[in-house]
């Protein structure tokens, strides 16, 4: 399925769904960020998705993590709340998501950091150096997020 993002565009087409979202800024010990390409858009992203009935916030980011790229991480922060209803996602099934997601940070758990798996969802997974994020294709809300993490700040709830 296919999804296009519109953020702050005049010609977007109007939300029909509002769908509570996790992703996580994964960091392993060499500082590097795990990135995903997502088969959807081919665009670089956070691992990430739709949270669950009967779970909480961090076990859908732990279990999209895993889905997505078969790493097991371990929540240990949060990075932000982004929930502009300028930003929507449309799907190929009529679909037009307003962005509501909470990007929390995380590490990886076990020893085996890079035996990493592409998933349905996923094209390529990689671990990236922090300054090797800016040159990679991204929708500016994943851009975003990476940003805050990097200068270490919490944005402001809009």
């Amino acid at each position: 399925m296919g999804r296009r993002d519109f953020e702050d565009d005049p010609d977007a087409p109007a939300a029909n769904s509002l769908v509570p979202a996790a992703s996580a800024i994964v960091v392993d010990a060499a500082g590097r960020v795990l990135l995903q390409r997502r088969s959807d858009n081919g665009m670089w992203a956070l691992p990430g998705g739709a949270m669950n009935l009967g779970e909480s916030l961090a076990e859908c980011a732990v279990r999209e993590t895993k889905e997505e790229t078969g790493l097991d991480i371990e929540v240990t922060g949060i990075v932000g709340t982004y929930t502009d209803p300028r930003h929507v996602f449309a799907y190929d099934d009529g679909e037009v998501r307003q962005e509501f997601s909470i990007c929390l940070l995380a590490c990886p758990v076990g020893t085996d950091v890079d035996r990493l798996v592409a998933s349905d969802e996923s094209t390529d997974v990689g671990w990236f150096a922090p300054d090797e994020v800016d040159g990679l294709p991204m929708v500016h809300g994943i851009r975003k997020r990476l940003d805050d993490w990097r200068r270490g700040r919490m944005p402001a709830i809009r």
